[in-house]
């Protein structure tokens, strides 16, 4: 989409779509715009509740038949299982998704961290395409004037360009672009506290033998799961940027993150959008 700074200041509905390693800025820049008139499609919430909940919900229920007191329950139907999944709270999606490595630390073999991983962007796929019904919904439905789609870091590894031009359509896709200073910043806080996250295999693959090589290892089955995921975020995060650049380029904005912090009302984001699209 592709509007002059007065066609979307005047626009009696605004949608847009925000982009950015976790980190950036997008949950500080949505907390800005007024929930009584925007509503908010969160796409790792909609993955979580839609197309992992029965999968989160198996590996749940795997674990648990270990336990005979469980099982019991269980195979009796006297228990139920549900994720307590919300927009600020998405760890089951997390610990689902899981870190590939050794076994006895809590890591996953490589092919059932991939078979997650697929489910995952298979997921994320889907959860892209449900954003033209929500825009529907929450105007007919809800009656929000507003939309904002708060994607998640690893879309831009969605390369489908149908993908991108079907959500352009419907919305101003914006980039949160970190400088070198919030890069860093990101960086450590996530090499501090690594986490599940997902990877593209043709990511995925050439780094995990780099590791192995770099660590004298045999198998990822030998990996320790925090390692792995402490060295490999700094080469993603190189990996991406590009990728969300040219996301931008074609189809998009870019907004200098360190101006989200800046923030304090809906008008400066509607202002501050505006100045990006002279």
């Amino acid at each position: 989409m592709r509007l002059s700074p007065k066609e979307f200041l005047e626009a009696p509905n605004k949608v847009i779509t925000l982009l950015g390693m976790s980190g950036v800025g997008k949950t500080t820049l949505a907390s800005q715009l007024p929930q009584n008139k925007w509503f908010h499609y969160s796409a790792d919430y909609r993955i979580g509740t839609k197309y992992l909940n029965e999968p989160i919900l198996d590996e749940i229920k795997r674990h648990a038949m270990r336990e005979p007191f469980l099982r019991d329950l269980i195979l009796s139907d006297s228990l139920y299982f549900r994720s307590n999944i919300t927009v600020d709270h998405l760890k089951p999606i997390s610990t689902f998704l899981g870190m590939v490595g050794n076994r006895d630390l809590g890591g996953l073999s490589v092919d059932e961290f991939k078979r997650r991983q697929r489910l995952h962007r298979d997921a994320e796929v889907a959860a892209m395409a449900d954003v033209q019904g929500f825009i529907h919904k929450s105007r007919g439905i809800y009656g929000y004037p507003h939309f904002i789609v708060d994607a998640g870091g690893s879309v831009c590894e969605l390369t489908d360009e149908e993908t991108w031009h079907d959500l352009s359509e419907q919305s101003l896709i914006l980039y949160l672009k970190p400088d070198a200073e919030l890069e860093r910043l990101m960086l450590k806080r996530a090499i501090a506290s690594p986490k599940p996250l997902y990877y593209d295999e043709t990511f995925l693959d050439p780094n995990i033998a780099l590791f192995l090589e770099k660590k004298g290892l045999q198998s990822a089955d030998q990996m320790v799961t925090d390692e792995f995921a402490q060295w490999v975020f700094p080469r993603l995060v190189e990996h991406r940027r590009p990728l969300y650049e040219r996301i931008a380029d074609t189809f998009g904005y870019t907004i200098d993150a360190n101006r989200v912090v800046a923030l304090n009302s809906e008008q400066d984001v509607k202002d501050l959008i505006a100045e990006v699209l002279e």
